[in-house]
C-alpha cells in the first residue's frame, strides 16, 4: 500500500490522539490487520467465551536492525507472543500490537513492518485485535519498538511445567542452534559473511509442539524457547525449575556449520545465541524417538534431535558431554554482550 506524499515520515501529531493518529492507525494497521475483532476500534476487544485455562503472555522487541536476513522485528514479535503461548501448551487466540514509533521514522519502513506483521498473523492463524500507537521525539527511541501481548486457551489435561520433570525424561531440541542470534549480529556489524547463508530462523512453533502434545497425551513434561540466552540459559532454567540435573551431549545438538563457522570467527559460544524457532521439548524417554519423528514431520521441526536426558543428581545443575569426550558445566548467560537481540 501506497504512502502520500504528506505521510512520509512519522510526525509528534502522529501520536497525538488526534486525526493525524486515527489516520495512521487506519492506513497504516487496520487496513492490513482488518478482521472483526479489531475493527471497532474500542479501548478494548471483546473475545468470544472461551472453554478451558486462560494464558497470557507479553513481550517486547526492539531488535537492532530492523531488517535481517530471514525476518524482521515485526516478525519476531508476532512469532515470539505466539511461541510464549505454545510453550504453556496453549492454543493461541488473539494478539495484541503496541508500537513506540520515533519521530521521523520513514513511513515506508513502518508500512514494511506492519505488511509483515500482517503476513505473519496470517500464516499464524492469530489475529491481532486490539493495539495502540505512540510517538516520542527524535532520540527518545531508535527507530521502533514493538510490545505484543497474547492470549491463549490450554484444554483440560495439558499440563506443561518444569515441575513435571522426572528422572529418565529425554531433552529434545527441534531445530538447528544460534541461527538467529548469531544473523542479528552478523547484520547489525555488516560483517558480510558472503556465501554462509546466515538466516534467522524465526517461525510460529504452536501447529508443530500442539501437534506433538494431541498426539502424546501427558508425555510432554516441559517446553521452553531457548530466545535471549540461548540453549544454555534455557537449560539451566528448565534444571533449576525442575530441581533435577541434566545431561546433554554436545555430539547431539543439531548446529549449522556457517553458524559454527561464524562463531568460532567471533569468539561467541553458540550455546548462548538467541533462537526465534526452536523449542527444547522435554518428554518421557519411552515416547522420545517417536517424538523425534513428529517433530520432523513440520517444516520448523526439521532438524529435531535428542540431545540428552535427566537425571537425579545435583539440582539445578546442567553438564555437557563435550565432543571431545570432556565434561563441562552449562551456567547460564551472564552480562549481554548481545544486546538487542530481539
Amino acid at each position: 500500500m501506497g504512502i502520500d506524499e504528506d505521510m512520509e515520515r512519522v510526525t509528534l501529531d502522529h501520536g497525538s490522539g488526534g486525526l493525524a493518529a486515527r489516520e495512521l492507525v487506519r492506513r497504516l494497521f487496520v487496513a492490513r490487520l482488518d478482521n472483526p475483532l479489531l475493527a471497532p476500534l474500542e479501548d478494548s476487544a471483546v473475545l468470544p467465551p472461551i472453554g478451558g485455562r486462560l494464558a497470557f503472555t507479553t513481550d517486547s522487541y526492539v531488535v537492532d536492525p530492523l531488517f535481517f536476513p530471514g525476518g524482521d522485528i515485526g516478525l519476531l514479535a508476532v512469532n515470539g507472543t505466539v511461541n510464549d503461548l505454545a510453550m504453556r501448551g496453549a492454543r493461541p487466540l488473539a494478539l495484541s500490537l503496541g508500537m513506540i514509533l520515533e519521530e521521523g521514522l520513514e513511513m515506508e519502513i513502518l508500512a514494511r513492518v506492519a505488511d509483515s506483521i500482517a503476513a505473519a498473523a496470517e500464516r499464524a492463524g492469530v489475529p491481532v485485535v486490539t493495539g495502540d500507537t505512540k510517538v516520542v521525539p527524535r532520540g527518545a527511541a531508535d527507530k521502533m519498538f514493538i510490545n505484543t501481548s497474547g492470549v491463549g486457551v490450554i484444554a483440560d489435561g495439558v499440563e506443561i511445567s518444569p515441575r513435571r520433570l522426572q528422572g529418565g525424561d529425554a531433552v529434545i531440541l527441534s531445530a538447528s542452534m544460534g541461527d538467529h542470534g548469531i544473523t542479528v549480529l552478523a547484520a547489525r556489524a555488516e560483517l558480510g559473511f558472503s556465501g554462509t547463508e546466515l538466516k534467522s530462523d524465526t517461525a510460529a512453533l504452536h501447529r508443530m509442539t500442539a501437534a506433538v502434545i494431541a498426539r502424546f497425551p501427558g508425555a510432554v513434561h516441559a517446553l521452553r524457547d531457548p530466545t535471549r540466552g540461548g540453549v544454555a540459559t534455557a537449560l539451566c532454567e528448565l534444571a533449576a525449575a525442575g530441581g533435577l540435573e541434566l545431561e546433554i551431549d554436545e555430539i547431539a545438538i543439531p548446529l549449522r556449520p556457517p553458524v559454527r563457522a561464524a562463531g568460532e570467527l567471533l569468539g561467541i559460544d553458540p550455546f548462548f545465541l538467541a533462537n526465534e524457532g526452536s523449542c527444547i521439548m522435554v518428554v518421557e524417554a519411552a515416547d522420545a524417538a517417536d517424538v523425534v519423528a513428529e517433530l520432523r514431520r513440520h517444516p520448523e521441526g526439521g532438524q529435531a534431535a535428542v540431545i540428552g536426558r535427566v537425571k537425579s543428581g545435583e539440582p539445578g545443575r546442567v553438564v555437557l558431554h563435550t565432543a571431545v569426550g570432556g565434561r563441562r558445566r552449562l551456567r547460564p548467560l551472564t552480562g549481554d554482550p548481545l544486546p538487542r537481540i530481539c
